[in-house]
């Protein structure tokens, strides 16, 4: 995001009582991007990678804590639609958390057989 643009996105932000700032491009990057303080003492960065969609790093004293994963078509918004995205995202449930796994279940058909059964079966 151009930096023009993301001032004017967080002026916008700032209006609808979202904590904003624009975020100064890092070495090597020089795309702007949004950083947007949360209050529980995280926070969310903005478009600030070089990708063409929106998405956002959640951190917490600058470990990454979670995300928001790219929003479809979210290169072709205008800046009312970057606002809006980023006014209601649910910060609370990043993607990027583990599920704990489910085991898979047994395969239908004939019932387990102990070793006898299975050793009586080959005498025969």
């Amino acid at each position: 995001m151009e930096e023009e643009r993301a001032r004017r996105v967080v002026e916008t932000l700032r209006s609808r009582n979202v904590f904003a700032h624009v975020k100064l491009p890092q070495a090597g990057v020089t795309q702007y991007g949004i950083r947007v303080v949360l209050p529980d003492g995280r926070e969310a960065i903005w478009d600030n990678d070089g990708t063409a969609g929106l998405e956002a790093q959640i951190m917490r004293n600058g470990i990454l804590v979670g995300y928001v994963a790219s929003i479809p078509d979210s290169e072709n918004f205008g800046d009312g639609q970057i606002v809006e995205a980023i006014a209601t995202a649910d910060y609370d449930r990043p993607v990027g958390r583990s599920r704990p796994s489910t085991p898979r279940p047994a395969p239908a058909g004939r019932p387990a057989q102990s070793l006898s059964q299975r050793l009586r079966g080959t005498f025969r």
